[in-house]
């Protein structure tokens, strides 16, 4: 299990530590345990590294590593444009030029490094890179050698993930990263920044976090086999409500969806076209208008379903039944829209699940320009599940969730996903899946983990960037769910 952690607690953490320990000691162990990985990672041969060091401590890591490295016989260099401003970074340049170690106030014009170290800045930057910082970034980014950042890629908000300022920073293959994993390495940018993470913890427990990285782990009940000794009633029952004139398709996608995701039953009220009987695709679905749904044990809203009167009625009456209700898309709009719908749904005894992209969580948050979700997407879904008393999936690059039941203070970001999923219907898809898991019984929070993790490993499954129709998606994640309940 992989906890995060807020720069707010990890300056904690070293505060606490700093106390017991002698003076640099984490500046050295963490210098150390780069130079280490990295070394263990090069061929046998004498391997060149070009440290970038900024003035603050994460520089003094760069210090140290490029000694150590130094020490195990590899060649290094030192750029650093500013003398270190911290004590103890201080002490770790002047023990790196004693050494006879090289520093350049210059960036190299020729020759080629097999790994470029970003050790500029860390956790806790507040200024945008410029300058010298800033041109070293690009540098890196273009010089065609391994990039690996120490602790943080330097630009990036550790926190939120997203480039301090806008302005882009460098954009690393691996990020070793020292005492607890950071929430910005997973999400946003630091998707891109980021690179493969690695943890070092320093020989530090760093303690229990609100923050986790979602995994399977985290939704172990859901991956046990079934019974034998079973039939379709045991898998409850699905209602998927939308489907406005010229829409009809996304519901059509969230109840395939639900199906795939092992709902016993799944009816489609398409309130476009209320008298639609058959999916020719999909005969399975069965078809009913709003009036005539059975009484089922999930309830998926808002896929196609429009703004119009219709639409809002079909909304208000599922907000007033006793059942777990899954609202997606233009549920979320109308929920903004109307002040008596929202309400409504944070009066709800039941469970309500919200699965908004940032748009969608602007809206619901009184208008927040989207950039401000963005910029702090941990706090933005914390704000809508406590606000909504609802569970939060809020999507993108690490999509951010939070279940209403855990208490606002605890998250989860998603590793999984990627690119393929940037295209039409595949949030209709999700919300079927997590109507289907909440169908069968399975925590509130247990099944929107599972479905957000699955639908992301179903765009990693598809193997490219591009191509992953929204159709595709809910089979692919149901083959990685057959194969983790039956490995062998």
């Amino acid at each position: 299990m992989t906890d995060l952690y807020l720069t707010k607690q990890l300056r904690l953490i070293e505060q606490v530590n700093a106390q017991r320990l002698a003076p640099g000691t984490l500046m050295q162990r963490a210098g150390q345990a780069a130079a280490n990985w990295l070394a263990g990672r090069m061929p046998a041969r004498t391997a060149s590294f070009l440290v970038l060091c900024g003035p603050g401590n994460n520089g003094g890591d760069g210090y140290v590593c490029a000694r150590a490295l130094r020490e195990l016989g590899h060649a290094c260099v030192c750029w650093a444009p500013d003398a270190a401003a911290a004590s103890d970074a201080r002490e770790v340049s002047a023990i790196w030029s004693q050494a006879g170690g090289e520093t350049s106030k210059e960036l190299p014009r020729h020759g080629r490094f097999d790994v470029v170290v970003d050790a500029m800045f860390g956790i806790g930057l507040s200024r945008s890179l410029s300058g010298p910082y800033l041109e070293a970034s690009r540098w890196a980014n273009q010089s065609g050698a391994q990039v690996v950042s120490l602790d943080v890629p330097s630009g990036l908000d550790s926190d939120s993930g997203v480039w301090v300022g806008e302005v882009a920073g460098v954009r690393a293959s691996a990020t070793l990263t020292f005492l607890g994993d950071k929430p910005g390495l997973h999400m946003s940018d630091g998707c891109d920044g980021a690179g493969t993470v690695y943890v070092e913890p320093l020989g530090i427990e760093p303690g229990p976090s609100p923050g986790h990285l979602n995994g399977p782990e985290h939704f172990a009940a859901i991956l046990r086999p079934r019974d034998r000794n079973s039939h379709k009633g045991h898998f409850g029952s699905v209602a998927v409500i939308g489907g406005e004139i010229g829409m009809i398709g996304a519901t059509l996608l969230a109840g395939r969806a639900a199906l795939r995701m092992g709902a016993g039953r799944v009816y489609v009220c398409c309130v476009g076209d209320p008298d639609m009987r058959v999916d020719p695709v999909c005969p399975e679905l069965m078809f009913r208008p709003l009036d005539r749904l059975p009484p089922v044990q999930a309830v998926v809203i808002g896929c196609g379903l429009g703004t119009s009167e219709p639409s809002r009625r079909a909304l208000s009456h599922a907000l007033s039944i006793d059942t777990p209700l899954v609202l997606d898309a233009d549920a979320l709009n109308l929920v903004a829209l109307d002040q008596r719908l929202r309400q409504a749904l944070a009066q709800r005894e039941a469970a309500s699940v919200l699965t908004p992209h940032p748009l969608e969580a602007a809206r619901l948050l009184a208008g927040t320009p989207e950039l401000h979700v963005n910029s702090d997407r941990i706090s933005a879904a914390a704000v809508l599940a406590q606000q909504l008393r609802s569970a939060v999936a809020l999507k993108g690059a690490g999509s951010v969730i939070v279940d209403r039941p855990a208490g606002a203070d605890e998250y989860w970001i998603n590793p999984t996903g990627g690119p393929a999923l940037a295209t039409a219907g595949t949030g209709d898809v999700l919300a079927g899946m997590i109507g289907a898991l909440i169908a069968q019984g399975f925590e509130i929070r247990d099944s929107v983990l599972a479905a957000t993790w699955l639908h992301g490993r179903a765009a990693q499954l598809h193997g490219a960037d591009v191509g992953l129709l929204a159709s595709e998606v809910a089979l692919l994640a149901a083959r990685e769910l057959a194969r983790m309940k039956n490995p062998g």
